[in-house]
Order: structure tokens, then sequence, then C-alpha cells
């Protein structure tokens, strides 16, 4: 087998091919090997070789094939997991992720790990330990974050699939980047102990970024399920996710809304990814309805949203420095400045916050009461180019002023925080909604744009609609397929 025909395969046809004696796991994890020795170095995907050694006896429904894990949230055992931080780049942990175990239980070969955002605070993949990871279509973008590594390897071709997480939209934001798949399942569905139980109280879940819905699906159910250190027993469905590529979805009505009050005005090219979907949707039988306002409150949600990632992320540097007994230095000023922003956040403004997820998820109840799925953009804009979001310079010296003095929790009272709303948020205000109230959700790539950019669209469902959405997802593949687009770059 040659790269071309490696790439032509997603994960379940090469398990196929594994299984059938026609080519071996050794085999696929050399041409892996190679493409990534080829593109790694323009893209900065992988930051962390997994020492690999297939065996003849591999079993599980993808026995043999090529696998990178994420280095955030998917332990690997007698590696470090860096989390993106230099804190923690040399620390190894001392068992695998029940997530990692998993995948390994179903026969994937892991041979690396991917660049991530220091502890996954962004929307972007530009760790100052690791260096950005760029995006397979255009090499001055980014690939999204914070599974910004994941997707890019994916897109260039080293692997089918990859493992990806998703706390904000980290999962269907680099999907979005970069011309993939990216499902977030609901709350509870996938495990992430043993070490952790909840992440964010269950708004990060674990699952992968790939280029076809068969095969995001599949993988959906070798991670489903409860662990034993772990808070859910979830609700599975009575039959295999992966039976649900090719099932009729029925017909649907779909909401479906482009405006955002982060960002009035998004780019036309997220018009127009929705505008193709409608249409196609309308091809397909379905009932698309243009919502006159959101199904909830996103300038509310996107604030408390970002209350509670920094204070989760003053508790991340907090727990680094007890592991390890790292410094300040050891951590990037953008890190420190929403870790002081968490710690100046008092108790009961947190309560509130994560309390005021029962509201969002009531108002976006209420909307699937008479609706199947909301349609949205993935993305507000076209994917950023490198670089885009980092602090200005006159800033950048404010911050280290109040770092360097401890006073800066005063960043608090300036308007730093609708400032990191604007900037953060304005060209990704769609994906957070799933996450706080713990709504399943898939970014597809639907849409290119003039320049040849992908720009994804997302659909999100009620609880339990992970189904609804994969037979949706494989209705639309068929119509307007997307598994054999190239990325130019690489």
């Amino acid at each position: 087998m040659n790269f071309e025909e490696y790439r032509g395969y997603d994960a379940t046809g090469l398990a196929h091919l594994v299984a059938n004696g026609e080519v071996s796991a050794a085999e696929l994890l050399e041409l892996a090997r190679d493409r990534a020795a080829v593109v790694n170095p323009r893209i900065n995907a992988i930051v962390r070789d997994v020492p690999a050694t297939p065996t003849s006896d591999l079993v599980g429904p993808f026995a043999g094939v090529p696998f990178l894990v994420k280095d955030l949230a998917q332990d690997y055992a007698g590696l470090p997991t860096s989390s993106g931080s230099r804190a923690l780049a040399s620390t190894p942990v001392a068992q695998h992720a029940t997530i990692v175990q998993r995948w390994i239980d179903a026969g994937l070969v892991i041979f690396g790990k991917t660049n991530t955002p220091e502890f996954g605070a962004k929307g972007v993949t530009e760790p100052a330990v690791w260096g950005p990871a760029r995006n397979p279509w255009d090499l001055g973008r980014t690939p999204g974050g914070s599974s910004g590594g994941s997707a890019a390897a994916v897109a260039a071709g080293i692997v089918p699939c990859a493992g990806a997480n998703d706390g904000g939209g980290s999962i269907r934001i680099p999907a979005a980047c970069c011309g993939l798949v990216g499902l977030k399942p609901g709350r509870g569905l996938t495990p992430s102990g043993p070490v952790s139980s909840e992440p964010m109280h269950g708004a990060a879940v674990q699952g992968v970024v790939s280029r076809t819905v068969r095969d995001t699906a599949g993988m959906l159910d070798v991670v489903s399920g409860g662990e034993p250190s772990g808070p859910y027993v979830p609700g599975l469905p009575a039959s295999p996710f992966a039976r649900c590529v090719g099932e009729d979805p029925g017909r649907l009505r779909i909401g479906v809304h482009v405006p955002s009050a982060i960002n009035p005005s998004p780019h036309p090219e997220a018009f127009a990814a929705v505008d193709a979907t409608v249409r196609v949707l309308t091809d397909l039988g379905h009932d698309v309805v243009e919502l006159t306002t959101a199904p909830y409150d996103d300038a509310v949600l996107a604030k408390d949203f970002l209350l509670t990632w920094f204070v989760h992320v003053a508790w991340d540097v907090a727990e680094a420095k007890r592991l390890t007994g790292a410094g300040d230095e050891s951590f990037e000023r953008d890190t420190l400045v929403m870790a002081a922003l968490g710690r100046a956040t008092g108790g009961v403004d947190y309560v509130a916050a994560v309390e005021r997820r029962h509201q969002h998820t009531r108002r976006l109840t209420d909307f699937f009461d008479t609706h199947d799925l909301l349609l949205t953009p993935t993305l507000a804009t076209p994917p950023p180019r490198i670089g885009e979001f980092d602090l200005p310079v006159a800033l950048q010296r404010s911050a280290d002023v109040l770092l360097k003095t401890r006073t800066a929790r005063l960043l608090r009272y300036t308007k730093i925080v609708d400032d990191m709303v604007d900037d953060n948020l304005g060209w990704v205000p769609y994906t957070q909604l799933a996450n706080l109230t713990g709504r399943p959700a898939i970014s597809l790539p639907l849409h290119q744009t003039a320049d040849g950019l992908p720009l994804g669209v997302q659909f999100v469902a009620p609880l339990a609609g992970e189904a609804l959405l994969i037979r949706l997802a494989a209705q639309l593949e068929e119509a307007l397929p997307w598994a054999d687009r190239v990325a130019p770059a690489v």
C-alpha cells in the first residue's frame, strides 16, 4: 500500500483491510509515521511520540489502525500530559485515561500526542511550549482549538481519525476549521476518568475528529459508557451508533439562526455556509425554519462560560504548581491573566454562573418542544490567521506589571472581560451552548469559502440526540460527499 491508497481509506475501511489480511498493522503504522515525517514539520500537529509496536494479535473493531491522542486529558501511562503547558511537559502520568484504554482495547495503534493550547483554554492552538499548530488548508491560519493538533493531523492525512475533547467547542471548532466531522457527545456519555470526574462540571467531554460520519459513529461506540469511578451510568442506545449511518432520520423540523449578540455581523461566508446547508436540507425533505431570535440568551451564556472558564484555569494553574513546584514563569501570560481573573471571582458569583446553566437549558428545551434540531454556523468567520488573537503590546505590558505586582485581579474592574468575549468568542459564538447545557452537537464540513477554506455548520440536538445527529450527518454526507477533499497546503 502506498500513501495515496492509505489516504483513500477512513479508519473503518483500514480496519477491514487489516481484519481481512490485506494489509498489516505494522505497514499502516509505517505509512502514518512516514506521512508525519513529511508534513509535521510544517503543521506542528504531533508534539510527542508514543512508542508503538503493533502485534499480530490486536483485537477490536479498529484493530491495526494508526491513531493519535490529544495531549490534554488523554493520559498515556509513562508519558507526560503537558496540557500545552511548560509546567507539565516533563511530568509523566501513572496510568492511562479511561478513554485511552478504550481506544487501545479497540485495537487502535497510538503513536503520538497532539498539540493543544495551554490547558485547552483557547479556540486556537498556539502554545508557547510547542509553538503553533497550522491549518493544512492554509499554513498561515489556525486549525482551531483546543483539539487543533488532532484536526491538523487528520486533515493532513497522517491518520484518518484522532482523539479530541470539547469544553467549549474544542472538537467542533477544529473540525470546522479543517474540513472534518466533529461530534461533541452529550454530558456523561463518554468517560473522563479515572483521575478526573466531570471536567468543568460536565461541560467538557471526550470524542474524536474524523473525515467520515461512520468513523465518528464507530468511535463513539467504542468509548461510550460509564466507568467505576464515574458519576453516572449513562443511558446507551438500544443499538450501536454505527448502525445509524444510512438510517432514515425522518422528516425533521430544524430551526436556523446566524446572528449572535456576541457577533451581530458574522462574516458573509458564515451566512453562505448556512444558506447552502438549508438548500440541501430542503431538497432532502426537511422543514427548515428561520428563527428571528436565538433560543437562548447568548450574551449572558458567553459571560457565564468565561467566568467559569477563568475559575477552572485558576485551578489548573494551582494544581500544576502543586504537582510540579513550577512558578509563574512556567505559564503563559494569557493563562496567568485568566487565572488571576478566576481567583478574583467570588464563590457566590461562580455558583450563580453555574446555576444559570439550568436557565439556558430550559430555554433550549422549550425550543426542542417544537423543533428537532438547531442549525448554526460552527464559526462566525473563516479560520483566523496565526497570532491574530495575541494581546496588543500595550496590554501585554500592562498585564506584566499587574502580574508582577500581584494586582492582576484588578483587571476584573476593567473592560478586559468584555474584550475577551469579543476577541476570543466573537469568531466562535455558537459552540458553548451545547457544553453548558450538556446537549450533543456536531460540526459538518458542508461549506468552503471563496478562498477554498473550510467553514463548518453545526447542529445541536436534544438530550440523547447523538443517534439523530449521526443519521442526519450521514444523509448529508451522501448528498454532499466531503471525505475525498485534500488540503492543498500539504
